[in-house]
């Protein structure tokens, strides 16, 4: 395979992995339940619980799309533990009710069809690969996805906008993607499906972009992708496509 770039940058979410059904209710209650079982029992009623949730991570999540600044669930977490005077003792840590959380929501995630089959081909043709994903799970979390759903033998790196100042479309997370495989944007394709935060955005910093257009939507005026492909494997015969 003549590959033309020395390197590819992919995000997570509906490019490489399907999300399906993220349960967010019966992913919280989980770790309700487990605090019951410790004997927290003045906790207040789940809804309760639920709606404090709801609003503030929703209201996260609001005002990082104009302001590029992540949003954070084991934030909202945190807060509710302070809220209800949880102390958390040696019996389970913070790390543990992320993980009973995190768990259940993972749990429905699929990779798409045709990644193994390219990634493997991409990395037998000695084709540097990483992920850079907005998410607002914590870093570890997502390294714990990314081997359960054994991809992680396939990227050098993964750079969370959890982890870093700012998400896509700032330039500065595709700008440290590009220092840590330390080449020049034009060497690197970035592989998404949101044409804003993706498409836009790797193009911003010089990088050439395909966007990744599973249902055949119309790409609005002004965004033009370097490559569009309605499935990963489109990629293995890029050089083809124009």
């Amino acid at each position: 395979m003549n590959f033309p770039y020395k390197a590819v940058l992919f995000d997570w979410a509906y490019t490489l992995v399907d999300l399906v059904n993220e349960e967010d209710r019966v992913a919280l209650l989980g770790v309700y339940d487990c605090l019951k079982g410790m004997g927290h029992h003045d906790l207040p009623g789940f809804q309760q619980w639920y709606d404090t949730y709801h609003r503030l991570f929703f209201g996260m999540i609001e005002i990082s799309r104009p302001t590029h600044r992540e949003a954070r669930f084991d934030h909202v977490l945190n807060f509710l533990l302070i809220q209800s005077n949880i102390q958390l003792s040696g019996k389970i840590r913070f790390e543990d009710l992320l993980k009973i959380y995190y768990d259940e929501i993972y749990s429905h995630r699929k990779v798409y069809p045709e990644m193994i089959r390219t990634l493997t081909e991409l990395q037998k043709a000695g084709v540097r690969m990483g992920i850079v994903s907005n998410t607002t799970n914590p870093g570890f979390m997502k390294d714990y996805e990314q081997s359960l759903l054994g991809l992680d033998s396939y990227f050098e790196f993964s750079i969370y906008s959890s982890e870093v100042p700012y998400r896509k479309p700032h330039p500065s997370i595709f700008q440290l993607a590009l220092s840590r495989l330390d080449l020049k944007a034009p060497d690197v394709l970035f592989v998404g499906d949101n044409l804003n935060a993706d498409i836009t955005g790797a193009q911003g910093v010089g990088m050439p972009a395909a966007w990744v257009n599973r249902t055949g939507k119309e790409s609005p005026m002004g965004v033009r992708p370097d490559y569009e492909i309605k499935s990963a494997d489109e990629l293995l015969t890029l050089s083809t496509l124009s």
